[in-house]
C-alpha cells in the first residue's frame, strides 16, 4: 500500500473521477478497489446524494484524490 493511502484509511476523503466524484471514509484497499463507507455522490449542479451501502471504485478510473481535514467535508 502506499504511504499516502496508509494515511488516508479511515479518514474522511473525496474520490475524484472523470465525471463525478465521492465524499465518504475511505475504509480499505483491496487490490485494485477502493472501499468508501459513509459516502456522498458529488455531481456537478446537482446536490450531494447519500449512497446507501458501500461504495467500491476502481482505482484506474480516480483522477485524484483528496484527504480532509477532521471534521470537513459534508
Amino acid at each position: 500500500m502506499f504511504a499516502w493511502r496508509r494515511t488516508a484509511v479511515r479518514r474522511r476523503v473525496v474520490v475524484n473521477l472523470a465525471d463525478k466524484a465521492f465524499r465518504g471514509v475511505l475504509w480499505a484497499q483491496r487490490g485494485p478497489l477502493l472501499v468508501l463507507r459513509d459516502a456522498e455522490l458529488l455531481e456537478a449542479g446537482r446536490d450531494p446524494q447519500r449512497v446507501d451501502g458501500e461504495v467500491v471504485v476502481e482505482r484506474s478510473r480516480v483522477e485524484f484524490t483528496q484527504v480532509l481535514a477532521p471534521g470537513g467535508g459534508g
